[in-house]
């Protein structure tokens, strides 16, 4: 997976770096960074991609990031509108208290958990909820503290069963700059177009290559297929759909850029193994 490096700020009086983002958008391209990232999403609508996996992305969202782990979060701009951001990423390095301090066999757990996140964690269930409040003290702290919420942080998830990995145990991050702006082209071609058919001698276009030569490349890059890729955004955007009874599913296929209906019911199944009205009765019991 090419992607650029991505320098963090961080103050001189912060050992590791935390911030509140309140943007249209993350700012932020297809990257990776040394230090571990937790990221929590408190108002978002789009997705989110880390090693292979593509999510849809909303409000509760809670991943924690491994090092040199490619990642990026999208906002969706539907309709040239869009939404707003606010979330709060921590991005801290093994050694922010020294380079002995993991090696301390209390912190084997940590460790451990540290090397699970070379994959990425997503966080759910009561965990989330312990996590996020540290999260909100953290970023509000200062001195002693903040080092503190972050040693609990990392206690809670050590231990935690609520804690799963995101990539696929094969995923194999590449390291390049050479070709951001190429994928950064790309990625921007399908977000115009995801509701209309996309073109693959169209978008082996904005990357300047042949239709042949730019399947290799992107596979290469992001472990799928153009049409999987595409296909995962736009299943990604019907789940948030299907959450909304005044959608029919029908109106759902067409808006989420499937041509017939038993195009996306049989998509709609692959990849959540679920039909779309088994995926939303599912929800409106877990609602209700």
């Amino acid at each position: 997976m090419k992607a650029v490096l991505e320098k963090t700020p961080r103050e001189q009086w912060e050992s590791f770096h935390c911030e509140t983002v309140r943007a249209t958008s993350y700012h932020a391209t297809w990257h990776f960074h040394p230090e571990y990232q937790l990221t929590l999403v408190l108002e978002s609508r789009g997705h989110r991609m880390v090693g292979d996996n593509i999510t849809r992305l909303g409000p509760g969202d809670l991943v924690l990031v491994g090092a040199n782990l490619p990642h990026v979060w999208h906002q969706e701009n539907r309709g040239g509108t869009g939404g707003s951001v606010h979330a709060i990423i921590v991005r801290f390095l093994d050694t922010f208290l020294g380079i002995e301090f993991l090696e301390r066999p209390e912190l084997e757990p940590v460790r451990a958990l540290l090397r699970r996140a070379a994959r990425g964690l997503h966080i759910t269930g009561r965990t989330r909820d312990i996590v996020a409040d540290a999260m909100h003290r953290l970023a509000a702290a200062r001195g002693l503290v903040r080092i503190r919420e972050l040693l609990a942080i990392l206690d809670v998830l050590a231990t935690s069963r609520e804690v799963r990995p995101i990539a696929s145990v094969g995923f194999v991050p590449k390291f390049s700059t050479d070709d951001q702006e190429r994928m950064q082209r790309v990625f921007r071609y399908i977000d115009r177009h995801l509701t209309d058919e996309i073109d693959r001698t169209c978008a082996a276009a904005e990357a300047h290559l042949s239709p042949g030569a730019f399947s290799r490349f992107f596979k290469l890059r992001t472990g799928r297929t153009l049409p999987e890729y595409v296909n995962a955004l736009r299943i990604g955007r019907a789940c948030e759909m299907l959450s909304n009874d005044k959608w029919k599913v029908a109106s759902i296929a067409m808006e989420c850029g499937f041509a017939n209906l038993a195009n996306f019911n049989r998509h709609f199944r692959k990849i959540t193994d679920l039909s779309p009205r088994e995926y939303r009765r599912r929800f409106r019991e877990n609602a209700g």
